[in-house]
This record gives structure tokens, C-alpha cells and sequence, in this order.
């Protein structure tokens, strides 16, 4: 091979190795976009009383009935179906909480 197919070989890869950084670098950006879409969906999501029900019940059934029915309270209700339905979200965390600070 000559100095100058030399040369076109080494500019080629040069030209080849600067794509592939393009490359990486908008794939590493569109990881970064996903998680915001992934949060965005999950805080579309509603809740629902049957979800809530469901999570509380299964704290209930574990032996944390006094700490579901203080927390209902903490909402302002005196049973489940009487929490404001937008403050599901912030109740569900809490209930999920329940039992694993012991």
C-alpha cells in the first residue's frame, strides 16, 4: 500500500471513529429522555380507591391495621372510601412505607 491509500485509510477511520462518538453520544442523550417519559407516565397514571383498597388491605393482613386506620386519619378521613381522591398518590407512598422502618 502507498503513503497516500495509506492516508484515505487513516482519514476514512478517522472520519468512521468520529460518527460512532456522534452515535454514542445522541444515544446517551435519548437515555436520558426516557426516565422523564417514564416519570411523566407513571404521574399520569390515577390512582384509584380499588388500588388504594388493595395496598391497604395487604398492610392490614400483615398486622399493620392500627397503622392503615392512623394514616387514613392523618388524611382527614375516618375510613378509606372518605380520602380525597387526589391525595391518593401521597397515601399509596405512605401505606407502601408501612412495615419496612421496623
Amino acid at each position: 500500500m502507498t503513503d497516500d491509500e495509506l492516508q484515505k485509510l487513516a482519514a476514512g477511520l478517522t472520519d468512521c471513529g468520529k460518527a460512532l462518538l456522534r452515535m454514542a453520544d445522541a444515544l446517551m442523550e435519548k437515555k436520558k429522555e426516557v426516565p422523564a417519559a417514564e416519570e411523566e407516565k407513571k404521574a399520569e397514571k390515577k390512582l384509584s380507591l380499588e388500588d388504594v383498597r388493595r395496598v391497604a388491605a395487604d398492610k392490614a393482613r400483615q398486622g399493620h391495621m392500627e397503622e392503615v386506620r392512623q394514616l387514613i386519619q392523618k388524611f382527614g378521613a375516618d375510613k378509606l372510601s372518605g380520602v380525597d381522591a387526589a391525595k391518593y398518590p401521597a397515601l399509596m407512598e405512605e401505606l407502601e412505607a408501612i412495615g419496612y422502618a421496623e
